[in-house]
């Protein structure tokens, strides 16, 4: 499967001063559990990320709806690949450290729609407001994601570095 197609932009002149975002993302934004559930990033730019997933049946738990782990995992991809495109070329990673996800209406059909937002953007941790929609642009879910920000070789995985 190619790797995925993202539409790279500036962010406004009102944005606040961060390194740009490459041209090639340093990363593959299409592997692993993102492509798992269908995950497509359509846009990500300096604090802003866009993406959406169609909703088939693998998704929903048994009374038909879509199961809040897809939710909390796009707005964990979308928090996390964003601070990464932005810190990455500064010798750092970022990994999700909370997230706090509020479910206000069910999707059953259609897309999953999810605009994430960077709310803060400190030297070692960033804070994102991820919006997730229906089709018919309804709000039906909201997450707040805080990502740690840290230099690469310094993550402990398993207890090991």
């Amino acid at each position: 499967m190619p790797a995925a197609r993202v539409a790279m932009r500036r962010a406004p002149a009102n944005a606040a001063i961060v390194a740009p975002v490459p041209a090639q993302p340093p990363i593959d934004l299409d592997v692993g559990f993102d492509r798992l559930y269908g995950l497509e990033v359509t846009e990500a730019a300096e604090g802003l990320m866009r993406a959406r997933v169609p909703v088939r049946d693998a998704l929903k738990q048994p009374a038909g709806l879509v199961h809040g782990g897809v939710y909390a995992a796009i707005a964990d991809s979308l928090a996390t690949n964003g601070t990464l495109l932005t810190v990455a070329g500064e010798g750092q990673t970022a990994f999700c450290m909370a997230n706090h996800t509020s479910f206000l209406r069910p999707i059953t059909a259609g897309m999953i729609n999810a605009v994430a937002r960077a709310r803060h953007r400190g030297r070692t941790t960033w804070v994102w407001e991820v919006e997730v929609t229906d089709d018919n642009r309804r709000l039906c879910v909201l997450t707040r994601v805080t990502v740690a920000v840290r230099p690469v070789g310094t993550v402990s995985v398993g207890g090991r570095r």
